[in-house]
């Protein structure tokens, strides 16, 4: 049988594909890094010109099941372009662009092999953009491991840091942990219901005897489980202080964004597509999730003294808050997952923000990489008061407060989502993580004010960033006005791609 494949529908990752085997090759050949650099930068942007034009026309699938559903419908797809696919990989590739302006400094400071670095980003690019599109169980898992692999070694290619290698190796089992406890549940649903496609194992559990009943649930949570993992929830977070802080920072800011928001989408097309009627098992745990990694997030966050893992704790208890929604199980799912979304991709906008910041700020010399302490901050105002204001703006939009409406509007949504499947409980829970959260955001922010104490800062941050990193903090910046001031584009793009 010859299956025909819609080579359009998979343009973004193939452009992607190609870029990557080029920029391999090219480095091997001597080209220089700032070519690289633009290769790598130009192929997302030409993958993301291929999503804007597949988001112009009708869904498209590919890798198709001879024949249709029972009863009709259509075939039965591995790879599936709809508008949350498409909104999911504009979000990955626009944060892999803004990670890829941040790399240009970090491969000069710390002698990285640069053709080596754009070859694993653009790999774990193509993961994360499939990952998205997945809609089999197999494809779902092929896909994250391409996100993982490359990961690893980008974390790790500081080369004699053993900080890095150490990182790099927590990285590493932890994420073979998960695999392997998501491969058994994928194992075990496949074993209930007899099939691998989400729209087929849908209505297959809807079916399913009684006696399948406990290999099912036990199946839907290990496959939970495996994206915790992913997505740095509790107890899967543990990897994520050590890595964010061993790893270059612009690695640390693609798991924070780009591997995170792939890792949603994910979870949300999984629990929305193929366990809807599993509802009342994963959705309870979803909730107990959210409220432990979100609590276990901020009351960590309190304790840190450098900048670098205050966000790493930062990022885990904002995933508890775009894990929430799901809490409200099968009732009111297509709200909760459009909810999910809103937070992700307004967070991504803050969040690599904060890392651009960090990146264009950071000690330069021979200090230890992302030593960095929050005191070194304090008088940043008066020496790059540019960069201090967009740093205070970004903490303001994570912390929720006006002016940056876009953070408030974030924790509205994911509130009013959670409250509309009547998880009280869970929405007090993010009221009172929301006030912690404000301290610790804005006590970063007040430092860059503040005169600092003699003897410290001295040196820190003297030299002035590059123009990529200056880039890159500037187009997050103007993203997070627009999005201050309109916030409901999010909202819209989102209900438009539901």
């Amino acid at each position: 049988m010859i299956q025909h494949i819609d080579y359009a529908a998979v343009a973004p990752p193939l452009i992607l594909a190609a870029a990557a085997l080029a920029v391999l090759l090219a480095d091997a050949f001597g080209l220089p890094r700032r070519a690289l650099a633009w290769a790598s930068a130009g192929s997302l942007a030409a993958a993301l010109a291929a999503v804007l034009v597949l988001a112009a026309g009708d869904r498209r699938a590919t890798f198709c099941l001879p024949g249709g559903l029972r009863g009709g419908g259509p075939a039965s797809c591995s790879y599936v372009a709809d508008r949350f696919t498409l909104l999911f990989q504009a979000v990955v590739l626009i944060g892999a662009i803004v990670v890829v302006l941040l790399s240009a400094q970090e491969i000069a400071d710390a002698d990285v092999p640069a053709g080596e670095y754009h070859f694993l980003l653009l790999a774990a690019v193509i993961g994360a953009v499939t990952l998205v599109a997945a809609r089999d169980l197999v494809l779902l898992v092929a896909a994250l491991e391409t996100l993982s692999l490359p990961v690893f070694a980008l974390v790790g290619l500081r080369r004699y840091d053993g900080a890095a290698s150490e990182a790099a190796l927590k990285l590493f089992l932890f994420s073979v942990v998960s695999a392997a406890v998501m491969l058994f549940g994928v194992s075990l649903v496949y074993g209930a219901t007899g099939a691998l496609h989400l729209d087929r194992i849908a209505p297959a559990l809807d079916a399913l005897p009684d006696d399948l009943d406990p290999v099912a649930a036990v199946g839907i949570v290990l496959v939970l489980g495996g994206f915790a993992f992913k997505i740095a929830a509790v107890p899967f977070h543990f990897w994520a202080p050590d890595v964010y802080q061993g790893a270059p920072l612009p690695v640390a800011a693609f798991l924070s964004v780009v591997s995170k928001a792939a890792g949603f989408a994910g979870l949300a097309v999984v629990l929305a597509l193929g366990f809807p009627a599993y509802g009342h098992v994963w959705g309870p745990l979803a909730g107990v999730l959210a409220a432990v990694t979100m609590t276990l997030g901020n009351l960590m966050a309190l304790r840190q003294r450098t900048a670098i893992r205050l966000l790493a704790w930062s990022s885990v208890a904002q995933s508890g808050y775009m894990l929430a929604p799901l809490a409200v199980g099968r009732d009111h799912l297509p709200e909760a997952v459009a909810a999910t979304a809103s937070y992700v991709a307004l967070y991504a906008v803050m969040n690599l923000g904060a890392f651009a910041v960090l990146t264009g700020a950071r000690r330069r010399g021979p200090a230890t990489p992302h030593a960095d302490t929050l005191a070194d901050f304090a008088g940043l105002a008066r020496r790059a008061p540019g960069t201090a204001a967009a740093l205070a703006f970004f903490l303001i939009c994570l912390a929720g407060l006006p002016p940056g409406v876009m953070g408030l509007f974030a924790k509205v949504v994911v509130f009013r989502a959670t409250l509309a499947g009547d998880v009280t409980w869970l929405a007090v829970v993010m009221a009172v993580n929301t006030v912690i959260g404000l301290y610790y955001y804005l006590a970063w922010a007040v430092r860059l004010f503040t005169v600092p104490a003699e003897g410290t800062a001295d040196a820190a941050y003297a030299a002035r960033p590059g123009l990529p990193v200056r880039a890159a903090i500037a187009a997050a910046f103007g993203g997070a006005i627009v999005l201050s001031i309109a916030p409901q584009l999010v909202l819209q793009t989102v209900a438009a791609a539901g």
